[in-house]
């Protein structure tokens, strides 16, 4: 297996979107919007193309990785720019080799070089301590409810870069989708089973539970 990696272009659009839409279906929550989500990111005005990126198998598209610009409001009164990592999936037949992995690294290497300081995520601390994540914790930074979260994670991509940034992190609110448009936009894919209670989404629901109050 050969994978290049590669920034996305309109042409991989919709192939992409299929991509990420058997990556999360039923996995998260019940079916899923992420590929809705991908589909209005493009159009977003803090998407950053550069961080588009999507892994290739010869002619086919096996994942993809997007970065919005998001911030960090401090402690301190300032506002610090960072990224916002996902969503970020392979094809399931896929998973499991690196290719995640392989996109992570291509994301910290463009992201120094356009001069972000770091990179946020929620996500499995299983999987996101193992490709270079920490808890945001360690740096002091909670979520937009002021609360450390276990599945907050931080970067950093350069040594230093969040030791005075304490603070709320705050995601674009292109996040918070319209389920509605979702379905809609659904019936353009294959008909796909919905199903719900597996252990990926109860894991999921127990990570989201595991928050702690911040005390200044």
């Amino acid at each position: 297996m050969m994978i290049e990696l590669r920034q996305e272009q309109p042409n991989d659009y919709f192939e992409t979107e299929n991509v990420i839409r058997e990556a999360f279906w039923n996995h998260y929550t019940p079916a899923c919007n992420d590929h809705y989500l991908i589909h209005i990111m493009r159009d977003c005005s803090v998407f950053v193309p550069e961080l588009d990126i999507v892994a290739v198998n010869g002619q086919k598209i096996v994942g993809n990785s997007m970065c919005l610009k998001s911030y960090i409001a401090g402690d301190d009164g300032t506002r610090y720019e960072v990224l916002s990592l996902g969503p970020i999936g392979v094809l399931p037949e896929y998973q499991k080799m690196g290719v995640g992995g392989m996109m992570i690294a291509r994301t910290r290497e463009i992201a120094k070089k356009l001069g972000f300081r770091g990179i946020l995520l929620c996500g499995d601390p299983d999987y996101y301590t193992r490709q270079g994540f920490v808890a945001a914790e360690n740096y002091g930074i909670r979520n937009s409810e002021n609360l450390y979260a276990d599945a907050l994670h931080a970067c950093e991509l350069y040594t230093g870069a969040f030791a005075k940034v304490q603070g709320r992190y705050y995601e674009d609110e292109i996040y918070n989708v319209d389920e509605s448009l979702v379905k809609e936009y659904d019936k353009l894919f294959p008909a796909k089973d919905i199903v719900c209670g597996t252990m990926t989404q109860k894991k999921f629901e127990m990570m989201l539970q595991r928050v702690k109050p911040y005390k200044a």
